[in-house]
């Protein structure tokens, strides 16, 4: 039987311009991580999403893991769904982030009045009544996340254990197929993964289970303060 540990990416860069990087603190979140697994697993195989926050936590994974050299195979198939055209076609005026920003600044906690807007979103892309609008449907995206993962499984006959550094969307969307659960708790799960949480999967021939969902205790012994979800 082979492992699968689906990495959530470290603390992005919320509410900058440039979500798609790292903050410091992602960094050491990523780092923490790696010398934590250091201890637990020793992979086989390396994957990642090609988005730059994917690839920012893998190199941080890796000089905590001690091994700055390991091999990464770029799958953008496990790449997060945009975000930003989601949004946009909920709220065509915040193209313009300084029309954003404004909007949200006008609210007493602009981070809250965001996620409310982020939701109304996705559950706009969810609903199936608006997919002619958006490059990639709902449907589309978990059929491209589930896809990638049955083919890391086709390669991966001989691996025991892989890492795939990667974001919410897929593991949600993923644990979702395997549970068989419905679009709504699907979101409730990617609304309390943390960042650099670890999610494992177990699979052998055709057999694919979650073994656990959102494991971040690496942050928790590091402190309350390293635990982040954003």
């Amino acid at each position: 039987m082979g492992a699968i540990y689906l990495v959530r990416h470290g603390q992005a860069s919320f509410g900058q311009a440039d979500y798609d990087k790292l903050s410091d603190k992602g960094q050491k979140q990523s780092e923490i991580l790696g010398t934590h697994f250091k201890k637990l697993v020793t992979p086989d195989n390396f994957y990642s999403g090609d988005l730059l926050r994917h690839g920012q936590t893998a190199d941080h994974f890796l000089t905590g893991f001690g091994d700055s050299c390991i091999p990464m195979i770029t799958h953008s198939g496990f790449n997060e769904f945009n975000h930003v055209e989601v949004l946009v076609r909920y709220k065509p005026e915040w193209q313009d982030y300084k029309v954003m920003a404004l909007d949200l600044a006008k609210n007493p906690v602009p981070k809250k009045a965001f996620e409310n807007a982020f939701l109304a979103a996705v559950k706009r892309w969810i609903s199936g009544g608006h997919d002619h609008e958006y490059e990639e449907s709902w449907t589309q995206f978990q059929n491209r996340c589930t896809s990638a993962l049955e083919e890391v499984i086709a390669q991966s006959s001989d691996a025991k254990n892989i890492v795939i550094f990667t974001s919410g969307g897929p593991i949600s969307a993923i644990t979702q197929k395997i549970l068989r659960l419905a679009d709504r708790e699907t979101f409730s799960i990617n609304s309390v993964l943390a960042n650099t949480g670890v999610s494992k999967l177990l699979f052998s021939g055709d057999r694919l289970s979650v073994s656990y969902l959102n494991n971040y205790v690496h942050l928790e012994l590091a402190g309350p303060d390293w635990v982040t979800y954003r």
